[in-house]
């Protein structure tokens, strides 16, 4: 790949201490940052003779970590709204799901790679039914993922009865093992959809593979008092005599847990995405992000799929996580700005295992975006990391790097055919549902 040099921007480095370097310049070489810090002109012409990006005066920051969706529910966009849980995902969304196809779960996954990349995120976290075709998909678009083929008690689509399913999930994982930016994970859907035999041959195969286990899991009441009626204890009790409460351990959502579930979840060192507008849409509760916090848990941010939220705008997510939180517990400085920002940035590269991803230094991973502030809604601007969370937009991002590769460079996307990709999505989406979409 090269040098590429990013220059004319402030840079915030969210490494920790977030620091803000006014004029500075970033210089990647391959898929590293080899250099980060004030622009030094001297330094610059030795470095001249790669690839520029000039960030005309914007915001130059790691890229955004969505740290869970099913990308190929773009298909399924605005199928079902206004639903329960239960019944949108029962009467809808499974309904939906047995017409998919190979070729749509690639199209509709392409569909979110395009629309994550124009929105500034490059890494993602993804659970959905033909999970090589997710890879395909990640694979041509450059960007970063973990990706695992969800399994549950009954027949799948994709995979047919369980044990292919396992078949799948294993093969996945070796496939990838060493792929620099894709990895495969074992992915149960939930508690009340994978029996306890299953989660603990999930579990065995994490192991033994060395692999994350990700699930849904505590997402609403009633899941929670379901599995209390089936098995006599909440969920994370349930998960914990199966032996699944560990540092393999990533939950999606985490609604219903109490301050106890949360502390031994982070003595335990396991991980967390939260999906606020998911939660909201489908009215199923908010997590309780200061007590994750106060207890050190690693927690995440991320979208959810397209089919109840309805996009992956990280930028969104971020203004809605801050408010929603502040306004559940009627205080105004929970869920500050930066510590929003740092869940989709720092934060959200610990809950994928890695301290190298979601921060500007030397030596991390090069997934960085440049967002452009000469806009009306960004102007004046005080302070950075407020504006990003709540002005800043996914269309205002400008450049968009991931793994050292620039794959949006001045909003035109460089790997992947924007109008083919919709067009084709347009054709899945009318052969898994049978209506006519714009």
């Amino acid at each position: 790949m090269g040098e590429l040099y990013i220059y004319n921007g402030t840079i915030l480095t969210m490494d920790g201490q977030c620091a803000a370097i006014e004029d500075g310049a970033l210089l990647i070489e391959g898929s590293r940052i080899a250099y980060c810090g004030p622009r030094d002109l001297e330094k610059e012409q030795r470095w001249l003779g790669g690839r520029e990006l000039d960030a005309r005066g914007g915001l130059i920051l790691p890229g955004l970590i969505n740290g869970h969706t099913h990308a190929a529910m773009t298909l399924l966009r605005g199928l079902a709204d206004d639903l329960p849980l239960e019944e949108w995902l029962t009467e809808h969304i499974f309904p939906a799901e047995r017409n998919l196809t190979p070729e749509a779960v690639y199209w509709g996954s392409l569909l979110a790679c395009a629309e994550m990349i124009r929105g500034g995120t490059t890494c993602f976290c993804d659970m959905y039914l033909w999970a090589h075709e997710v890879a395909r998909a990640v694979e041509q678009a450059g960007l970063r993922a973990v990706v695992g083929e969800v399994i549950y008690d009954f027949p799948s689509p994709s995979y047919g009865e369980l044990e292919n399913g396992f078949a799948v999930s294993e093969d996945l994982i070796r496939k990838y093992a060493g792929h620099p930016r894709i990895t495969g994970a074992v992915m149960p859907h939930a508690l009340y959809t994978c029996s306890p035999s299953l989660l603990e041959r999930a579990g065995r195969l994490a192991r033994d593979l060395d692999a994350d286990i990700n699930i849904h899991m505590s997402e609403t009441l009633t899941e929670t008092e379901t599995v209390k009626e089936r098995y006599g204890k909440r969920p994370l009790a349930h998960l914990a005599d199966l032996g699944l409460v560990d540092g393999r351990l990533w939950a999606d959502h985490a609604v219903d847990l109490n301050l106890d579930e949360i502390e031994r979840l982070a003595q335990a060192g396991a991980r967390v995405s939260l999906l606020p507008e998911s939660n909201m849409k489908l009215a199923s509760g908010l997590a309780n992000l200061a007590g994750m916090i106060g207890a050190g848990l690693s927690v995440g941010l991320g979208t959810d799929g397209c089919a109840s939220n309805n996009d992956l705008d990280m930028f969104g997510e971020m203004d809605s996580c801050a408010k929603v939180h502040k306004a559940a517990v009627l205080d105004p400085t929970v869920a500050r700005a930066r510590t929003v920002l740092e869940m989709a940035t720092c934060r959200g590269g610990l809950v994928f295992g890695r301290q190298d991803l979601g921060v500007l230094r030397e030596g991390a991973l090069a997934d960085v975006i440049v967002v452009d502030v000469d806009q009306p809604h960004l102007t004046p601007m005080y302070n950075p990391f407020s504006h990003l969370v709540y002005a800043a937009r996914g269309s205002d991002v400008l450049h968009t790097v991931c793994h050292g590769r620039v794959l949006m460079e001045n909003r035109r996307l460089t790997t992947l055919d924007e109008e083919e990709i919709m067009a084709r999505a347009r054709e899945e989406a009318l052969r898994l549902t049978g209506r006519e979409v714009a």
